[in-house]
């Protein structure tokens, strides 16, 4: 199941500069703070952060590579592994994580990370199974409205007024959100 973060990896390929200036502010704080903490400064920061971007986009053009769990868990573990590299050609001493805590650390992540994807795609089998036993008219503006189109375009298209596909796609919301309640696998989804 692709995860909806891949629209940064397509940036990545696709050298959407709007998209990639969003990836930095949402992501490189994160980065910087982690290896500020761990005997780094700004610069190595900014250099550990293109770095992983890169070898990302060399992933992503040199293979069918798809993403499948938020891209902020995944880049964050390229990031501290670029960066535990680093720090081991420096041979710098004791850091706020030694290797084995990494390892463990990677360990435990990759767990929750997949974990994660799995809790996201059994969410998404049950919205996308809710979704069937709704009327086509919902589905339509709900699928239309969640592809990223403006609200506007998303009436042009469906050839009703923007006020009412408003009215509409929050009255689809509000049923589908009862439905997905209804539903006996909703507790267990950790919603």
């Amino acid at each position: 199941m692709v995860h909806p973060d891949q629209q940064y990896i397509e940036a990545l390929k696709n050298n959407d500069a709007t998209l990639l200036n969003t990836l930095y502010e949402k992501y490189a704080g994160k980065i910087k703070w982690m290896v500020l903490k761990n005997k780094g400064n700004e610069t190595d920061a900014a250099d550990i952060f293109q770095e992983a971007l890169v070898a990302i986009f060399n992933k992503a053009k040199s293979s069918d590579f798809t993403l499948t769990c938020p891209l902020d868990a995944f880049l964050y573990l390229v990031c501290k592994n670029k960066w535990l590299n680093e720090l081991n050609k420096r041979k710098v001493g004791r850091v706020t994580f030694t290797d084995t805590e990494v390892y463990n650390d990677i360990g435990v992540e990759t767990f929750k990370l997949e974990e994660d994807c799995r809790v996201q795609e059994d969410r998404k089998k049950l919205l996308d199974e809710t979704l069937t036993e709704m009327q086509e008219s919902c589905r339509q503006l709900l699928r239309l409205s969640w592809s990223g189109k403006p609200m506007d375009e998303v009436a042009d298209l469906l050839k009703v007024t923007y006020g009412y596909a408003r009215k509409k796609k929050s009255e689809c919301m509000s049923a589908l959100i009862k439905l997905v309640k209804q539903s006996p696998k909703f507790n267990t989804l950790k919603w």
